[in-house]
């Protein structure tokens, strides 16, 4: 029997500006990435959200980025292990603030951005990620880039940790994501998008842009709402994967 989840970052309005779908999406996934105020979220719109999630029955985790609103957390920041282990302590204590107070349980931590990205290369950044996790709740499960440096993480520092694929991006030889700089990075065709979402969830592979067959555990996928087409595409991918006999759940019933 093939399980999954479907998380979506949520909770990135700001202020006046509203960015996202969420009331949208909401319906369609199992667990929500939560911005904390560093890259996007207020603590208005953090409460909100959680509040979202419990309604809908889906999951809430952290989504704790470097403290860049200007650049949406999108920026490398230079910054030591031990800053960014601070880093996320701060984001989880503030959404931690929120969900306990809604009588919710933070199912997971995943990164955002350039936090994620570096600290899927770079085991140091990753270390720190974990253990700021590890520190501040050992339930919480770690949600990682799958054949990343941050799995690798997640298990020197014995925390629970989920393997998460892109429906909509392409896969590099090593299982890295193609830089969004580069062209083909998106996969922009519906069809061809869930045709490769369902074989990685399947049979565990992806072809990369350059035609190599990559291996890589598939136990959440991350899709993205922030525009109609996206979450027509969201609604399309739960079904498709339902009528493949995929049963959608929360992380937490899959690691």
């Amino acid at each position: 029997m093939y399980k999954v989840d479907l998380n979506s970052d949520l909770g990135e309005s700001f202020g006046n500006y509203t960015i996202g779908m969420d009331a949208d999406v909401i319906a369609h996934i199992s667990s929500a990435n939560v911005a904390c105020g560093y890259h996007a979220g207020d603590p208005l719109v953090m409460d909100k959200t959680v509040q979202a999630a419990k309604t809908a029955g889906v999951a809430v985790g952290a989504h704790p980025g470097y403290p860049d609103l200007m650049g949406f957390g999108r920026r490398n920041v230079a910054c030591s292990p031990k800053e960014a282990k601070a880093y996320v302590k701060y984001q989880l204590g503030a959404l931690m603030a929120f969900t306990k107070a809604n009588g919710v349980k933070l199912q997971h931590c995943k990164p955002h951005g350039a936090l994620y990205n570096m600290a899927g290369k770079d085991i140091d950044l990753a270390l720190a990620i974990a253990e700021a996790v590890a520190e501040v709740d050992k339930d919480v499960i770690f949600l990682a880039l799958a054949n990343s440096k941050m799995v690798e993480a997640a298990k020197q520092v014995g925390i629970r940790v989920a393997s998460e694929v892109f429906a909509d991006r392409a896969y590099q030889a090593d299982g890295s994501l193609v830089p969004r700089s580069k062209p083909g990075a998106v996969i922009h065709d519906t069809e061809e998008a869930i045709t490769r979402t369902i074989r990685m969830v399947k049979e565990g592979k992806v072809t990369a842009i350059t035609g190599e067959e990559v291996p890589l555990a598939a136990d959440s996928i991350c899709v993205h709402g922030d525009n109609p087409s996206a979450v027509e595409f969201v609604k399309n991918i739960r079904a498709r994967l339902e009528a493949e006999g995929v049963t959608i759940a929360p992380i937490a019933e899959i690691v």
